[in-house]
């Protein structure tokens, strides 16, 4: 299908049309081979874009996966800061993002030079940034974390250096409690993760007893109180397939169902309701990729992530340091 330039420049490489009758999933397959192009897709995106993905996974297995891919360009079935966080261990290759208006309402709760005047508030504090922020933040951060990986992190470091911990203040309220710190937190939150009923939760719960509540310790504290399992969206899936139980209620993003009931095709889940009138809970940023952006992407090579050499650098040490830690550890997302 012949396009020309004119309307691509009304519409853009993301929307520009495609042919109705064209098989997406043998023509992103096709672009893979022709391009050494790897498909990276985060849990939380389309069912669609999973299945064509080279790797699905959480914030610390993208990370390890981008990190260590051959591939000539890298898709980021994701948000802008897993994109970057890509660029950023692969100055060499090639970036794209489907769409670069997937955002992340927990990044753009932590402007860089706000940031910076609450960093030096606290001279001696360390900073722990949430992979979930900008390269702005992630240079200003001594060491990246993911939920996967946060506590190992925390407990790897003496127990008498005090810590600032952004952009998450649910996350960072729950490691404090677990870890028994008292870190300085940002006062950032995820707006999917904030967003549950406790009241319409623990309605679901009565009327299924023998359920399970499994939550993301993005959560506020009143949703992670009621949960038999906290974890990252990785750790979920994984006590869910391991699991007894047949019936779960998951308090996070929808999008990890898809793998859970390919993992336990027995068992039944069930997404925590939230506040709003909304059966489901789905974070508008990760939507807006789709199967068609993807293939576009790929097909155009553009949107492409690009990053000052200096800021790369800068937000490279942090999240060097959270590889190192998490293979000493041996975590893998």
């Amino acid at each position: 299908m012949h396009i020309d330039n004119e309307i691509l420049e009304q519409v853009g490489y993301v929307d520009a049309p495609i042919d109705p009758t064209l098989d997406l999933f043998q023509a992103i397959d096709d672009l893979k081979k022709e391009k050494n192009a790897v498909v990276l897709a985060h849990y939380y995106q389309e069912p669609d874009i999973q299945d064509v993905a080279d790797y699905i996974g959480d914030s610390l297995g993208l990370a390890q996966a981008a990190a260590k891919t051959n591939a000539d360009i890298i898709v980021f079935a994701g948000v802008h800061f897993m994109a970057e966080t890509a660029k950023i261990l692969n100055p060499s290759k090639k970036v794209l993002l489907p769409d670069l208006k997937a955002g992340c309402s927990l990044a753009d709760s932590a402007p860089a030079d706000l940031f910076a005047a609450f960093k030096a508030k606290h001279p001696n504090h360390l900073v722990i940034s949430y992979i979930n922020c900008t390269a702005a933040i992630k240079a200003q951060s001594d060491i990246i974390c993911t939920s996967s990986n946060a506590l190992a992190i925390i407990n790897s470091l003496p127990a008498e250096q005090e810590i600032i911990f952004a952009p998450d203040k649910n996350l960072g309220a729950y490691l404090n409690k677990v870890s028994g710190r008292n870190m300085v937190l940002w006062n950032g939150a995820c707006m999917v993760h904030e967003i549950f009923s406790v009241e319409k939760i623990t309605k679901l719960i009565v009327r299924h007893p023998k359920a399970k509540l499994l939550a993301h310790p993005e959560c506020e504290e009143a949703v992670l109180r009621l949960a038999d399992f906290i974890g990252s969206t990785t750790q979920i899936l994984n006590y869910s397939a391991k699991d007894d139980a047949q019936e779960y209620i998951v308090a996070t993003e929808t999008g990890i169902l898809h793998q859970m009931q390919k993992l336990a095709p027995n068992k039944t889940f069930i997404p925590a309701p939230p506040t709003n009138a909304c059966a489901c809970n789905d974070c508008p940023h990760m939507k807006l990729n789709t199967l068609e952006k993807l293939y576009n992407a790929m097909l155009y090579e553009l949107p492409e992530i690009e990053m000052k050499e200096e800021l790369r650098l800068a937000s490279l040490q942090p999240i060097q340091r959270m590889l190192d830690i998490s293979a000493a550890a041996g975590l893998l997302g």
